[in-house]
């Protein structure tokens, strides 16, 4: 296989969902291994982390990685507590996400394997951590350049541009795109006509440094979580309606979206029917854009 790859490990949001009617697109909750000239980066730690990490112990071509989270909720961190290559002394693991501090970062992670949680602390792990500390430079890791900026999801949740040579891969799982121009909408009523011009510029604006942030990518993986019927149930939740997805893709000129973060709820056929749909608004836009359901275990040579 092509060493410079990305697999998906965990593609369910929210909490996993091992049914056999999900199997299909996959029951675990987000986690991304994207490998390049011989180093290691992982998105989230989702349930998807386990697997990842019985993978690793098997192997002996590797025993450093960085670890990204878009975020600290439980169904991106979850995996941490059961991955193998923390408890072995042979690794080296540096952990990133939302924090002002290195020492953020650190305590994010560690609260949630402290009593009464969970019953081995991070202090057992025995492989050599780093937690590293934030620069508006970016991250460098081997070849990968990261950049990252805040999204729209409850709490501050990063999104993650990934920069191999001349390849660009986005990584936004949990990403309401939609967020500020529909809340402005709901509330026009409490506006002036002053202030709503305000609201649109600001909108504008965002919607702008948003599309910016993806602009180009060659691979998007991005929220794909609702339909229309429960976007409109579940605004605010930090999760996209599809649709405002793909259009989103497409606007920002992106060569091939996979749709993430799959709704627990939603089994194999709700999710081909979601994917079908993203086709005919392709079609209908007359749009190059490339669109996947991105399935667990799924790998993307590069």
């Amino acid at each position: 296989m092509n060493p410079n790859y990305l697999r998906f490990w965990g593609v369910r949001g929210s909490h996993a969902a091992p049914h056999r009617s999900h199997l299909g697109v996959g029951g675990n909750t987000s986690c991304v291994e994207i490998r390049a000239e011989g180093h290691l980066l992982v998105c989230d730690g989702g349930t998807g982390l386990i697997p990842l990490g019985e993978s690793l112990v098997g192997q002996q071509d590797l025993t450093e990685l960085l670890v990204v989270f878009t975020h600290y909720h439980w169904d991106h961190i979850c995996g941490l507590p059961f991955f193998v290559p923390a408890f072995l002394p042979q690794w080296k693991i540096r952990f990133f996400g939302p924090g002002q501090t290195a020492a953020d970062i650190s305590r994010h992670i560690s609260n949630q394997m402290k009593a009464p949680y969970f019953p081995v602390e991070t202090e057992t792990w025995m492989a050599n951590i780093e937690y590293l500390t934030p620069s508006a430079a970016g991250l460098q890791h081997g070849p990968m350049h990261i950049r990252y900026q805040s999204v729209h999801h409850p709490g501050v949740t990063y999104g993650y541009r990934i920069t191999v040579g001349t390849l660009s891969i986005v990584y936004a799982s949990d990403n309401e795109v939609d967020y500020l121009h529909s809340s402005i909408e709901r509330r026009a009523s409490e506006f002036s006509a002053e202030e709503s011009v305000a609201m649109q510029d600001i909108a504008a604006e965002e919607r702008q440094a948003d599309l910016d942030f993806v602009r180009g990518a060659d691979i998007l993986i991005h929220d794909a979580q609702y339909t229309r019927a429960d976007y409109d149930r579940k605004r605010g939740w930090g999760h996209s309606c599809y649709i405002d997805t793909v259009n989103f893709a497409i606007d920002a000129g992106v060569k091939t979206l996979y749709l993430f973060h799959h709704d627990p709820a939603y089994d194999d056929e709700q999710v081909a029917a979601i994917h079908r749909d993203c086709l005919k608004i392709i079609h209908d836009r007359n749009a190059t854009l490339s669109c996947t359901v991105a399935r667990e275990g799924m790998v993307v040579e590069f």
